[in-house]
Parts: C-alpha cells; sequence; structure tokens
C-alpha cells in the first residue's frame, strides 16, 4: 500500500456511497486509475466489506450491554459450539476472545431490559460452559470510529 491507497481507503471509511469520480478528485487520480486501485484493495482483502451505519435508538435497538464472560470448557470442540450459537443470536454485533481474567466480550444492541433479560438467561445463565458473566451497560459512547486510517 502506497500513499494514494491509504488516502482512497482514508475517504472511504468517511464514506464509503461516494462516487468513483469524486473519489478520484479528492485523491488526485484518473477516475479509471482511482477505481482500478479500489479493485485492488479489494481483490487483496484490505477492503473487506461496504456497510451501511445505522443508527441503533431509530432501529428500535437502543441499550448497549457489554457482556464479559468465563468459561468452564476451554477444549476446542466446547468452544467452538458456543461461538457459534453466539453468533446466531441477532442481539449480539461483536464477540471478542480475550486475554485476561475473562475469556470473551459480547457486544449486543437490545431493544429494552426485557429483552436483554431473556437473551442473556438463555444464552448466558442457563449454558452449563459459562461458570461467569458480568454485564456492563453503555451510558454514553463518546467515540465510535471503525476507521482504521484518518
Amino acid at each position: 500500500m502506497d500513499r494514494i491507497d491509504r488516502k482512497i481507503l482514508s475517504q472511504l471509511q468517511r464514506d464509503a456511497s461516494i462516487a468513483n469520480n469524486d473519489l478520484a478528485d479528492l485523491v488526485g487520480l484518473a477516475p479509471s486509475s482511482c477505481l482500478r486501485r479500489v479493485r485492488q484493495l479489494k481483490e487483496k482483502g484490505i477492503i473487506t466489506g461496504v456497510i451501511a451505519l445505522t443508527d441503533p435508538k431509530k432501529m428500535g435497538r437502543p441499550l448497549k450491554a457489554i457482556v464479559t464472560v468465563k468459561l468452564a470448557d476451554h477444549g476446542v470442540a466446547a468452544r467452538k459450539q458456543w461461538l457459534t450459537d453466539m453468533k446466531t443470536e441477532a442481539a449480539i454485533s461483536q464477540i471478542y476472545s480475550v486475554s485476561g481474567e475473562t475469556d470473551t466480550v459480547v457486544m449486543m444492541n437490545l431493544a429494552d431490559m426485557e429483552e436483554f433479560q431473556e437473551v442473556s438467561q438463555r444464552l448466558f445463565a442457563e449454558d452449563e460452559n459459562v461458570t461467569q458473566y458480568q454485564s456492563l451497560f453503555v451510558l454514553e459512547q463518546h467515540k465510535f470510529d471503525l476507521a482504521l486510517l484518518s
């Protein structure tokens, strides 16, 4: 990746819906060269997808919960099954295996506390492989930025 690729990525991370001609102007390339570079960035797996970000409140999912989870069985099969179950849950937006006191951090977007109670009971409290879980609720969001380059 060179300086131009980084400029392209920086612009696309701000607004991926930008027209190729406008992007080319911003980074100082001919439209055909810009399009070729974007395609190469996709082929190389540097650009992994293009999504539309939505407002959780307007989507009816205003409650954000962060759940830390400790597992009893760290074996490959047990862990794989647990993660498969987590990945199919619509309320879960992100899952991270982490180092330290806990095994996994789960990010959830929920309609309300009632949904949280139902989901956490089913996924954490009733799961024999979960030895402990702690729920944290987001009170204020001070920064949310998915861009890796600026």
